[in-house]
């Protein structure tokens, strides 16, 4: 601080020393040729500067305002997006409704067709047992009626003789000529 206070007080020295020199104080010539240096740079420079600041605030306006029309824009397609997603979305339930109505009727059908399909072969069952049944009882009526011809053969074979063999084609001739006029 001393040495500051010693270079304004040498400055006022020289002017009445009358002699011009060089000073090699450091510290008293700086400040001096820096606020020369300033002065001159805000003379001459201040028309650069401002242009320069004008150009840097048109450029920063001019990517405000682009930014601002492609934030505009990319609002604009995000509301278009969203009302297209919404349509897609819309078109999915109906869909997906109508997809489960499909299905629900295909269901319907199906267990419809299933029922009458069974319901058929039920029909067809009883018709095959019934057949069976009636197959069956005449099997067994030819086998009774086999088994009591062979019994009744058996015994006519055992019990006829020639005596009540010709009685009774005698009667069966009887019987036949009886028909006979009746028909006439």
């Amino acid at each position: 601080m001393k040495n500051l206070t010693d270079s304004f007080l040498s400055l006022g020295l020289w002017s009445s020393a009358g002699s011009f020199g060089f000073n090699t104080d450091i510290l008293a010539t700086n400040p001096i040729n820096l606020s020369v240096v300033l002065g001159l740079l805000i003379f001459f420079g201040k028309g650069v500067l401002s242009d320069l600041l004008d150009n840097r605030k048109q450029r920063i306006l001019k990517t405000i305002r682009n930014s601002e029309e492609l934030r505009r824009g990319a609002i604009e397609q995000l509301e278009k997006a969203r009302a297209r997603l919404r349509k897609v979305e819309m078109e999915a339930d109906q869909f997906r409704v109508n997809g489960y109505s499909d299905i629900e009727r295909e269901k319907s059908n199906l267990i419809n067709s299933t029922y009458q399909t069974l319901e058929q072969f039920k029909i067809y069952k009883n018709e095959t047992i019934r057949f069976e049944q009636q197959r069956a009882s005449n099997q067994v009526r030819q086998r009774v009626f086999q088994q009591a011809l062979k019994g009744a053969l058996g015994t006519l074979t055992s019990s006829l003789n020639n005596e009540l063999h010709l009685r009774t084609i005698n009667a069966n001739i009887g019987m036949f000529g009886t028909l006979t006029e009746i028909i006439d």
